[in-house]
């Protein structure tokens, strides 16, 4: 049996900070300017955003990417935005679910995005609300990548399978860092917590079947392979990366 040690969800959310970039969840309102909101993010009508950040907050990620890493093809760009997205946001509600034995309410209109930031992307919740860990799959899945998998295939050619790998790998990632920070910290508590949850929201529809349970190597390809200079994620479903048409980058 262990015995699971919880400190108080605090205003700043301050125990996230030990975690590491991924976890940190910055609180109140942003001192650069008015950012939007996640939930603009994801309603918002497409466009062209080259201009104004908050007009369309998602094609504008989708380009800065597209040009930083000078990507071939845009659902590339796709791919790297929703998964540093969903890293985000497991590892956030994970952490705070295994540290402080409740979420967060982190409701999309209530988290505050700045597209043109670099990774981690940078979050700011304006209001600290507890809510039980029992509504994590809640929270993230149903809350955040359902319905940016929806605003991303609605305007790009991207399929739900890419997706929703990109959702277990990013989910698989945080357990890995959050494994990581307990082994370092004499925490088995911490990653038999995160462990038990993990398997649980990987039992859902949308993610059953995108990882292997005994690795949690994924099943399906982010296409970082096409990237110019672009290689193999460390769970990537290849063993070497697949040779592209003639012609194609």
């Amino acid at each position: 049996m262990v015995l699971l040690l919880f400190v108080d969800l605090d205003p700043q959310l301050a125990a996230l900070g030990s975690l590491g970039g991924f976890f940190v969840l910055r609180t109140g309102v942003p001192p650069h300017g008015t950012l939007p909101t996640l939930a603009q993010a994801y309603t918002a009508a497409p466009g062209d955003a080259h201009e104004d950040v908050r007009a369309d907050p998602m094609t504008f990620r989708v380009q800065k990417i597209t040009h930083a890493l000078r990507a071939p093809e845009s659902r590339i760009a796709v791919s790297v935005a929703q998964q540093a997205l969903a890293a985000r946001l497991w590892s956030i509600a994970l952490g705070a679910a295994a540290l402080y034995g409740q979420l967060p309410d982190l409701d999309p209109r209530l988290l505050r995005w700045d597209p043109d930031g670099s990774t981690p992307d940078d979050l700011w919740l304006s209001e600290v609300r507890a809510l039980p860990v029992t509504d994590l799959d809640e929270v993230v899945r149903a809350g955040h990548l359902a319905p940016l998998a929806a605003a991303l295939r609605s305007r790009y050619r991207v399929s739900p399978g890419l997706l929703w790998g990109n959702a277990g790998s990013a989910l698989a990632g945080a357990v890995r860092g959050l494994d990581r920070w307990a082994a370092a910290n004499g925490r088995t508590d911490v990653s038999e917590r995160t462990r038990a949850l993990a398997a649980g929201l990987l039992a859902h529809p949308d993610l059953a079947g995108t990882l292997a349970p005994r690795t949690l190597r994924r099943r399906s390809c982010c296409l970082y392979y096409r990237l110019p200079g672009g290689g193999l994620c460390g769970d990537c479903c290849f063993d070497r990366p697949p040779r592209l048409a003639p012609g194609r980058s």
